[in-house]
């Protein structure tokens, strides 16, 4: 399990069937980016916001919960037109449910999921921004590891001719280059930001050209 195992709730540890099977999905053959390294990219950055703002008001395990399911359905290939954020979220509402968990929770943990279809977080969720800003993190990631991610989507996409992936990679990178800003937190913000953008538009400057 490679560690993830530590970033389990431990008010649910007598459900670790649920994590075994969630460690699985990620291990689909066709991921190539939103795998377990992903995951385990996702739960390291957490940590990195949490460490440097310990008084940041948030939900751990709700936050973390999502993390595990957030890509727990993940297929572009089959799903065509479905939303994947969707049936993540409706997987964790189900699972979540058969257990004795509080239900408070369960729904928070499902907003969560849901959320991290457009990443657009209130001024007044600790929770999302911090989900968000880790889940976004690979955008500042060095050049080698945004080089792995883009060609992990790539090959996710692989049934998606290349003149049609360029046009629609491309759209989403202006999307993400005019948004106010890609982060939310003081710690992405500070650490993340300039990154994401230098490496945003160096991959559109190379799709276009």
């Amino acid at each position: 399990m490679s560690g993830l195992g530590r970033y389990w709730p431990s008010l649910l540890d007598a459900y670790t069937n649920i994590r075994d099977i969630l460690v699985e999905v990620y291990d689909e053959p066709h991921r190539g980016y939103h795998n377990r390294k992903h995951l385990a990219e996702m739960f390291e950055r957490i940590d990195l916001i949490l460490a440097a703002d310990p008084d940041l008001a948030i939900d751990r395990d709700a936050v973390l919960l999502a993390a595990w399911f957030h890509d727990a359905v993940y297929d572009p290939v089959h799903n065509v037109g479905a939303d994947n954020e969707e049936r993540s979220a409706t997987l964790a509402e189900r699972e979540l449910g058969t257990i004795d968990m509080p239900p408070p929770l369960i729904e928070e943990v499902v907003r969560l999921v849901r959320l991290t279809k457009t990443h657009d977080v209130a001024t007044d969720d600790p929770n999302g921004k911090v989900l968000c800003d880790a889940d976004l993190a690979i955008l500042a990631a060095d050049e080698q590891r945004y080089a792995e991610y883009t060609q992990g989507i790539r090959q996710e996409y692989a049934h998606v001719g290349d003149e049609d992936f360029r046009k629609g990679r491309a759209g989403i990178l202006r999307d993400l280059l005019v948004m106010p800003a890609l982060f939310n937190t003081s710690f992405a913000k500070q650490h993340w930001e300039s990154s994401a953008h230098a490496n945003l538009a160096r991959e559109l400057t190379e799709l276009e050209s």
